[in-house]
């Protein structure tokens, strides 16, 4: 596709710090013809001061509307957009400064209409945010699909680093009020027929503000929505979405498995807790590798049972109650 003009669209609610960071790394682009678009969500503390000191910096358009949700509001963004290709971030998230040229290459190559990027932990992030990207971007943990892995049919672009054309947007529409909406727009553009694609390295520095209470109910959150994501999109349930379940039933039996036969007094108890600890040295060593830091290491363990057992959790109950795919259908379709 030729004359590629970018429209970056970025949601925002009571993040105006957030904000300040993401407008900065894209202030230092090595290729500064885009535009960027700041949606306000009914924010209560707004970022238009934030948007304004970037006004000769960056062509840049600040919108503030009622309340709605993130499927709305990236809709609203897109609606409003002059470029022909859209890309979506969080507003918790930094560029390197040579995305914006990474994106267009890639395109000018090999053009798809849709793309989506991996997440890393900057060097800046706190110990935490770093555990916490090393537990949803380890092999050992989400299994490579979020990026760390080539192969489209296991990668669906997700919306803190996507990019669709305007044309996809006019065809298919944008993002539903839902849970796991963007996997849903992922699957509705494949559904299309358009083509999509990992962009290795289009890579976000991902910020996420949370600690573990937060974290967890995040991904529970994931969890129940590839429920309601398989009842809207048949077969797209895989073996790998259902693995953090088998592991919350794994560690719930080895664990009764030893207590019962510590009570019973059978003198080789501890072999059932064997496989848990293999699991967790891995997390250790890993993790330590790749930080270099034994604190962030430790909390990496205590992440990625977070991630695991919010997300395991999150999937059994649905597949029991169907209680938020029930609510989320009634939303769809009223």
């Amino acid at each position: 596709m030729e004359n590629i003009k970018l429209s970056i669209i970025v949601p925002v609610y009571n993040r105006p710090d957030e904000v300040s960071e993401l407008l900065e790394s894209l202030s230092k682009q090595t290729d500064k013809d885009f535009e960027v678009l700041i949606i306000e969500d009914g924010s209560s503390l707004r970022c238009e001061d934030v948007c304004k000191q970037y006004e000769g910096k960056l062509d840049i358009h600040y919108y503030f509307k009622p309340n709605s949700g993130r499927s709305e509001t990236r809709n609203y963004g897109m609606d409003r957009a002059s470029g022909n290709y859209f890309i979506i971030f969080d507003s918790d998230c930094i560029m390197p400064s040579e995305y914006i040229e990474t994106v267009k290459r890639y395109l000018n190559e090999d053009y798809v209409d849709c793309y989506g990027g991996p997440d890393a932990a900057d060097s800046s992030f706190n110990d935490m945010q770093k555990a916490i990207s090393y537990a949803m971007t380890s092999m050992l943990t989400t299994g490579g699909i979020r990026g760390a892995t080539k192969n489209v049919n296991k990668f669906s672009p997700r919306s803190f680093n996507m990019g669709i054309s305007k044309e996809v947007y006019e065809k298919i529409g944008g993002y539903k009020n839902m849970i796991g909406e963007d996997i849903d727009l992922s699957f509705r553009i494949k559904e299309a027929g358009f083509k999509t694609r990992l962009f290795p390295e289009a890579r976000v520095f991902h910020k996420r503000r949370v600690d573990l209470k937060k974290f967890f109910r995040q991904v529970n959150t994931f969890g129940k929505a590839r429920i309601l994501l398989n009842t809207l999109h048949p077969g797209t349930l895989k073996l790998v979405h259902m693995l953090p379940a088998c592991f919350v039933i794994g560690n719930i039996f080895l664990v009764l498995a030893a207590i019962i036969s510590l009570i019973c007094r059978w003198t080789y108890w501890w072999i059932w807790l064997l496989p848990i600890a293999v699991y967790v040295l891995a997390i250790f060593v890993e993790s330590y590798i790749r930080n270099k830091k034994l604190k962030i290491a430790l909390m990496s363990i205590a992440a990625c049972y977070s991630q695991l057992f919010g997300y395991g959790t999150g999937f059994i109950n649905e597949f029991i109650t169907r209680k938020a795919s029930k609510k989320n259908q009634e939303e769809l379709y009223k």
